[in-house]
């Protein structure tokens, strides 16, 4: 059963169309991010479900209600904003009980509600405690009690974790998502951080332009984009250019200025077709030259150190090749594994074909 599903939703701005027929589904009790760079139309869509920005055209429909032309109190849908927005003049309890006197629910239900609502945040000691006493961890749990004291029939999230350091971030994505698990709320987070978005949800919808690039659990999201956005913007990944020379099955060659690279054949791929290449950094092997051993499925490549980046648990390894751009090729490699390489070292590559992507980019061209 879907707890909300828009069909066709388009917001312009002027000439600008910030949204552009989008269509979306989430179940109910799924946390879905909606991920993207900034200005791609996300948190427009957010205002939209919640009745605070009025749509061009489209349908929002909660469970089995049309709410496109509701206003936002009547949505029953609870926000996180990123600011919190919460009342530095009220204490903690008061906070979480506002929504719920200004729906003119009795003395003794708030009481009820507000105690919930704090047990579920793990804050019910510090009810009476002013806002400004509490530290951002504190807070954002304040904020989201109370959207979800209302018992809301949706719960939207603007990046409500960018505020707080990278330790405590890290650790409210973990707690905010066991939260709403618990909770049984269907709850939809805006966020420009993949990595958030990976750890978070159950599905993300990739966004670029106002429109959905990729709707998919996070393994699929990030082990098999679909699009060059989604292969670019969630993940490190190496990328070659080049034409496809040759299809034989299921599988074709990639001509490229480093060597042949050979992958599953997308359908509707033609000889000739201009394409990317991608590996996640993390799916490569490099050793010395003279060293290598690679599987029988595996890609090959020889190519210089240019560059290491340490990352305590892995090393960057780049490297150098001709009509690649700086940056473009990469290994992700163990860092407790011997000892680093050094710049201008030839080092062979591997990866196993099956791991290997492609995208068309444009017209078909005669191979020789």
């Amino acid at each position: 059963m879907s707890a909300l599903r828009l069909s066709g939703i388009t917001k312009r701005y002027g000439s600008q169309t910030v949204v552009n027929g989008l269509d979306l589904a989430v179940g109910a009790g799924e946390f879905v991010s909606l991920l993207g760079p900034s200005g791609c139309g996300k948190t427009t869509l957010l205002r939209i479900i919640a009745g605070l920005t009025a749509c061009d055209g489209g349908r929002i429909v909660l469970a089995d209600s049309d709410v496109t032309a509701l206003p936002a109190h009547q949505r029953n849908i609870g926000v996180v904003f990123q600011s919190y927005a919460l009342f530095a003049h009220l204490s903690v309890g008061e906070n979480i009980a506002f929504g719920l006197k200004a729906r003119g629910v009795p003395k003794a239900e708030i009481a009820k509600g507000v105690a919930a609502a704090l047990k579920s945040v793990q804050l019910s000691a510090l009810a009476d405690r002013p806002i400004s006493a509490l530290s951002g961890g504190q807070q954002q749990r304040v904020a989201v009690a109370r959207a979800i004291a209302t018992r809301p029939r949706l719960l939207l999230l603007d990046e409500p974790l960018s505020a707080l350091d990278r330790k405590l971030r890290e650790a409210m994505q973990i707690e905010l998502r066991q939260m709403l698990r618990d909770a049984g709320m269907t709850a939809i987070f805006v966020t420009h951080d993949q990595q958030e978005a990976l750890v978070m949800s159950d599905r993300i919808a990739v966004m670029n332009g106002g429109c959905i690039e990729q709707f998919d659990v996070p393994e699929r999201i990030y082990a098999r984009p679909r699009t060059p956005f989604a292969l670019n913007f969630v993940g490190l990944s190496s990328q070659w250019t080049g034409q496809v020379s040759r299809i034989e099955g299921d599988t074709l060659t990639v001509r490229t200025a480093c060597g042949d690279i050979t992958a599953p054949a997308p359908p509707g791929l033609r000889s000739g077709t201009k394409v990317l290449v991608g590996v996640r950094p993390e799916r490569m092997t490099a050793r010395p030259e003279t060293t290598a051993l690679h599987g029988a499925s595996d890609n090959r490549l020889t190519l210089p150190v240019s560059e290491i980046v340490y990352r305590g648990a892995t090393r960057l390894v780049y490297f150098g090749a001709p009509e690649c751009a700086p940056g473009s090729l990469m290994a992700e490699l163990p860092a407790h594994l011997g000892a680093a390489p050094a710049h201008g070292d030839l080092l062979s590559l591997s990866w196993p074909v099956a791991d290997t992507l492609v995208f068309a980019l444009g017209a078909q061209v005669q191979v020789p």
